[in-house]
């Protein structure tokens, strides 16, 4: 199907008649927009407020077939009715897998059109429109070169690849994600395709977590680099990289796959997104690398839920506190009961289409409690106006035929609402903890208890947590990256772009560089509780190391004692729930998630929100110079939000929302 301009104009002529004086501001602010902007460096050196409506997306699945422009503008009128406040088209495979279905050849002009249409209307009615940045994922190409395919070390005939993408059933080479030329030269192609796409308004274009095998990923000029990391050979050890014994070897494969990783894909990405002024958007989860790290270097750190879990949250809400990035969105309502697979019948999700408000609510209220403050549905697909055919098969099921569509929009407004307050200031922390990093790496697998078909590695890092002793301070996570850069002055840890009252240091093994760092910092003054005594990762050992951790231990202000943490704790009481707290100017924001949030594990059960019959807790806040004892009273399904004045005065704020159980 060919559309033109003119089918474009006739369209939506009345709407352009009425608000033609807007429009024209519009386009002639988005036209000084990019010729203005820098052709490299990160959105987070502007002041773009990128999601400044706080409304939640969704991610809409355009199937592989012709795409019509009437139900493009159907699904986003009534997107915005709704009260959602943009889209990420994401393209896919056609629906059941049908090979004779017709549809445009990918990043063809006719493919294109009715992507520029999505994009000009959503901008002329006021949503946002962000991109997926490739067919499914992982990035991949049917024209890719050979060269520019991910491989492992023992890659010798079968190149990496997938089907389920818009070209289905033909299987497309997927991109070496440890090579920034490759990318670069994938980049060039989509930005071609996808040209018209970047006008407008800002877009985000989007990658999803890590799908590339880790096993033995391997890439030209790896081993040379190994070498001059750590000092012997990786080749010969390659076979026997994941067996028991081999924890060491193990850990300096990932200390420089970990640097391909951020600095041959997530940076590129992001340099990329910004030179053809659009924005990166990144769940790093997954990846085989430093996380926090990773998180750090796009533009707009993104978490799922439920296939990550709540607390993994705070690893890409600490990446944004310490790079003073504003937005922190989460994938969310993902296989909320447990999944069906593709291959198997092609079925929906359990319960698709029967989703209850209140178990989404559940999830919600977990991510925001954990540093979320941008919901993006899981999702809606693509439909002819009156059709209800397409669906996707792990996800919570968005569309005029939702099973929750008179919940809806009161829903979007209590997410929109809520997110808004988690945007105000900067996050709250009053304490750093070291991520576990290093003991991910040298741990190598989980136990069997803790994988699934689609998680083997403990360098996901899907279940850390910081010591209870410290939830009423919001500790955040902080790593290498950010310590050595760090300094100590005026009784504060000055560490990225937040601050400190002090460290904590919980792990098995610290690398020597950190440690040495974590001592020249305590040396300063920096209160640690050195809860236990790390060992060094890695084959080569250096005689230094004793002598560092004896050092450390003898400074004043270095304990196992953890009153050696200064002050009182934000919040305090007995079983505390989950809470995230935002400073804007002195006064404080604080969101209590319901109890019933807590803890919440893949998959959930049926109706499981409507298990909670309400519950209280005494907890004392001391801030702003005072010290108040409140009742959190949680009626069912509730959730609180309190905001404290300068002058420490508490009030409640009403959030309105209540779900009811859909029968």
């Amino acid at each position: 199907m060919r559309h033109t301009i003119f089918i474009f104009a006739v369209d939506i002529i009345s709407i352009i008649m009425k608000k033609a004086l807007v429009f024209c501001l519009t386009c002639f602010a988005a036209q000084m927009f990019f010729q203005c902007t820098p052709q490299s460096g990160s959105s987070a050196d502007s002041e773009e407020i990128l999601y400044s409506s706080h409304k939640p997306y969704t991610r809409w699945w355009w199937f592989a077939a012709e795409i019509d422009t009437a139900d493009v503008k159907y699904q986003l009128d009534w997107l915005k009715e709704n009260n959602f406040g943009g889209v990420e088209i994401a393209w896919i495979y056609p629906m059941f897998g049908d090979s004779a279905v017709q549809r445009p050849a990918w990043l063809s002009g006719d493919w294109a059109a009715p992507v520029n249409f999505a994009k000009r209307y959503a901008d002329l009615i006021g949503l946002g429109c962000d991109y997926t940045y490739g067919t499914l994922w992982p990035f991949n190409d049917l024209n890719m070169p050979d060269e520019d395919g991910s491989k492992s070390y023992f890659d010798t005939v079968s190149p990496m690849n997938r089907n389920l993408i818009w070209d289905h059933p033909k299987r497309a080479r997927i991109l070496n994600h440890l090579d920034k030329e490759a990318f670069y030269r994938y980049a060039g192609r989509m930005n071609k395709g996808m040209g018209q796409a970047y006008e407008g308004s800002r877009s985000g274009v989007f990658v999803d977590s890590w799908e590339v095998e880790t096993r033995y990923l391997w890439t030209k000029g790896f081993g040379e680099k190994f070498r001059n990391v750590s000092g012997y050979e990786i080749e010969p050890l390659m076979k026997t990289l994941y067996d028991k014994g081999n924890e060491d070897i193990f850990y300096d494969y990932m200390k420089v796959l970990s640097d391909y990783v951020l600095y041959e894909f997530y940076e590129p990405f992001t340099i990329n997104a910004n030179r053809v002024g659009a924005f990166s958007r990144a769940q790093c989860g997954g990846a085989p690398a430093d996380l926090l790290t990773a998180f750090s270097l796009v533009d707009i750190p993104e978490t799922e839920a439920i296939l990550y879990e709540p607390n993994f949250s705070r690893i890409p809400a600490s990446a944004a506190a310490l790079t003073s990035k504003q937005a922190v969105t989460s994938e969310t309502f993902t296989c909320i009961y447990s999944w069906t697979g593709w291959g198997s019948g092609r079925g929906k999700s359990p319960y698709q289409k029967k989703e209850q408000t209140g178990d989404m609510k559940l999830i919600a209220d977990a991510l925001f409690a954990n540093g979320t403050n941008q919901i993006i549905w899981h999702g809606m697909p693509y439909n002819k106006k009156g059709d209800t055919t397409n669906f996707f098969y792990t996800t919570v099921h968005v569309g005029p035929d939702s099973y929750f569509s008179g919940q809806l929009k009161e829903f979007n407004g209590y997410m929109e609402k809520v997110s808004g307050y988690m945007r105000k200031g900067k996050t709250y922390s009053d304490v750093a903890v070291y991520m576990p990093l290093e003991d991910s790496w040298m741990q190598v697998d989980y136990p069997d208890s803790l994988k699934m078909p689609w998680v083997w590695g403990a360098y996901e890092l899907r279940y850390i947590f910081a010591p209870e002793q410290l939830k009423g301070r919001q500790p955040l996570w902080v790593n290498h990256h950010f310590l050595s850069a760090a300094k100590y002055e005026n009784s504060r840890l000055y560490c990225g772009d937040i601050t400190f009252s002090s460290l904590c240091l919980n792990v098995d093994y610290l690398d020597i560089e950190a440690l040495r760092n974590i001592v020249r910092l305590a040396g300063e003054g920096l209160p640690v509780w050195f809860v236990k005594t790390p060992a060094q990762p890695g084959k080569n050992k250096s005689p230094e190391y004793a002598e560092l951790i004896t050092k450390l231990s003898l400074i004043p202000n270095v304990s196992a004692n953890p009153e050696i943490i200064r002050g009182k704790a934000l919040i305090e009481g007995e079983n505390l729930p989950d809470f995230w707290c935002r400073d804007e100017g002195g006064e404080l924001y604080i969101f209590f998630a319901n109890p019933m949030s807590q803890n919440l594990k893949y998959p959930l059960t049926y109706l499981q929100s409507f298990d909670d019959k309400g519950s209280q807790r005494n907890i004392t806040i001391n801030a702003n110079g005072k010290t108040e004892k409140i009742l959190l009273d949680f009626k069912p399904s509730e959730s609180l939000l309190i905001k404290i004045n300068k002058d420490g005065v508490i009030n409640f704020i009403d959030l309105g929302f209540k779900p009811e159980k859909i029968i």
